[in-house]
């Protein structure tokens, strides 16, 4: 797993063998995940999501502690996925990466908790499939606008993006800091060192 500018925040790149009958590749290894992020991955919920070209979900979070990690792969289409770190406080604080995800190079994201998330399909029926380590719990749940031109995430400008009512009622960055719904970094930090820790 390859570290992104952002802590907490690394993309697999997983080697994929082809031939006439089609494609194998392994798309989570505990060992290599435990080596990168110092702990394993805690799995309480497996989601699925089919989108439509255009169609732009996030940008998600929820509180720390427990907060939700996710491990993202696109196994039908492309999308581009994007994490945001919205940790108050943290060095790299407003600061944005954009990955490609499809079925072809078969890549993965892992985002720690206190991260946001976005995701923008590239094309039609595009199909995202993600390991959560919390389930959904709509009271610790928050978004961000993702058009939130004070980001400014670089979305394909070729398409026209499509959002939830929900998303698309989502406060800036700026509205859900003042609002005090941000994560910290400092709680954040605090609580991966909890997650490192050997289990009795």
């Amino acid at each position: 797993m390859r570290p992104l500018r952002i802590s907490g925040a690394w993309v697999d790149e997983p080697k994929v063998f082809s031939d006439s009958r089609g494609s194998f590749h392994e798309w989570f290894r505990q060992p290599d995940f435990a080596e990168s992020t110092g702990h394993g991955l805690r799995l309480a919920q497996a989601n699925c999501s089919v989108s439509g070209r255009g169609t732009l979900r996030g940008i998600h979070f929820a509180d720390v502690p427990p907060g939700q990690a996710k491990y993202v792969t696109c196994v039908r289409g492309a999308v581009l996925d994007a994490i945001v770190d919205i940790r108050t406080g943290s060095p790299t604080y407003r600061r944005w990466e954009t990955v490609r995800l499809d079925d072809v190079g078969h890549q993965a994201v892992y985002l720690s908790e206190g991260l946001g998330h976005a995701f923008m399909a590239l094309s039609h029926h595009a199909t995202v499939v993600y390991l959560c380590s919390e389930g959904y719990a709509p009271r610790r749940e928050h978004g961000i606008h993702p058009l939130d031109p004070e980001l400014g995430i670089e979305w394909p400008a070729s398409l026209e993006p499509t959002l939830s009512p929900k998303d698309s009622a989502a406060p800036t960055l700026a509205e859900a800091e003042a609002a005090a719904l941000l994560p910290s970094y400092e709680v954040c930090q605090a609580y991966y060192a909890h997650l490192r820790r050997p289990r009795a």
